[in-house]
C-alpha cells in the first residue's frame, strides 16, 4: 500500500497543475498567453537540464548513453513533426511532456524498487521525498499542457483531459520500472536524454517562434526567467 501511495503521488501534481484550467477565463489576452508561453518553455528547458540531463549523466557515467538520447529525442519529434505535417503546438507540447514524465515515473519506479530490495541507504521516507518532489515539480507542467489547450479553443474539461493524461505515464511507468527493474534500469539514462532533447524540441520549433508572433514585447522573456527559475529551484531543492 505504502508503494502503491509513492508511485500515485508525482501524478497528483499533475493533475492538481491541470485543475488550474478551470479558473481560467473564456479567452486569454494576447500579452498573458505570451508570458505563459514563455513560462512554459523555461519549466522544460530547466526540466530537460536539471530534471533529466543530470540525473542521466550521473547514472550512466559517461557521456555517450546521454548524447545519443538527447539527439534521437530531438531526431524522433523532428520525424513525427514532418510525418504529421506540423502538429499544433499545444499537441506538442502534450506529447512532449508525457514523454519527459515516463522517465520521470521510471525514476520513481527505480527507488521503490530499490526500497522494496532493502538496499542501503534506501528508505520509505527518501522513497516518498522523490516521489513528493517529482509532484511539486509536475505541478507547473500540468498547467502548461491544460492552459495552453484552452487558449487554443478547446474546453476546460478537454484541456484538464489532457493535462492528466500527459501525467498518467508517471504511476504506469513506475509500476513497470519495479516488475521489470533488471531489465528497465540499464537503459534509464538513454530515456531521461531522449526526453530531455524531446522537451528542447517543442521550445525552439514550437514555444519560442509563437512568442514571437504578432507583436513584440518583453513579457516572454520574462515567462522563460520566471519558469526556468522556480523549476531550476525546485529541482535542486527536492531533487
Amino acid at each position: 500500500m505504502d508503494v502503491l501511495l509513492g508511485i500515485l503521488i508525482p501524478f497528483l501534481g499533475t493533475v492538481i497543475g491541470s485543475f488550474l484550467v478551470f479558473f481560467m477565463k473564456d479567452k486569454i489576452q494576447n500579452k498573458l498567453e505570451k508570458f505563459l508561453l514563455g513560462f512554459a518553455s523555461g519549466v522544460m528547458i530547466a526540466a530537460s537540464v536539471w530534471s533529466l540531463l543530470i540525473p542521466a549523466i550521473n547514472m550512466s557515467g559517461k557521456w555517450v548513453s546521454p548524447s545519443f538520447g538527447f539527439l534521437a529525442g530531438i531526431l524522433f519529434l523532428t520525424i513525427i513533426d514532418k510525418i504529421t505535417n506540423k502538429c499544433d503546438e499545444p499537441s506538442m507540447l502534450f506529447f512532449a511532456v508525457t514523454l519527459h514524465n515516463l522517465p520521470e515515473g521510471m525514476a520513481v519506479g527505480v527507488i521503490f524498487a530499490a526500497f522494496l530490495a532493502h538496499s542501503i541507504g534506501v528508505t520509505l521516507a527518501s522513497a516518498y521525498a522523490l516521489a513528493i518532489g517529482i509532484a511539486i515539480q509536475n505541478f507547473p507542467e500540468g498547467a502548461i499542457i491544460s492552459l495552453p489547450m484552452k487558449a487554443s479553443g478547446q474546453s476546460k474539461i478537454k484541456s484538464f483531459i489532457y493535462g492528466v493524461l500527459s501525467g498518467v505515464v508517471e504511476p504506469i511507468g513506475a509500476f513497470l520500472t519495479i516488475c521489470l527493474t533488471n531489465i528497465v534500469v540499464p537503459i534509464l539514462p538513454f530515456m531521461l536524454a531522449f526526453a530531455a532533447g524531446a522537451m528542447i524540441y517543442v521550445v525552439v520549433e514550437e514555444l519560442i517562434p509563437k512568442i514571437h508572433e504578432k507583436e513584440r514585447n518583453s513579457l516572454g522573456i520574462l515567462g522563460v526567467a520566471l519558469g526556468f527559475t522556480i523549476m531550476m529551484v525546485l529541482d535542486i531543492t527536492l531533487g
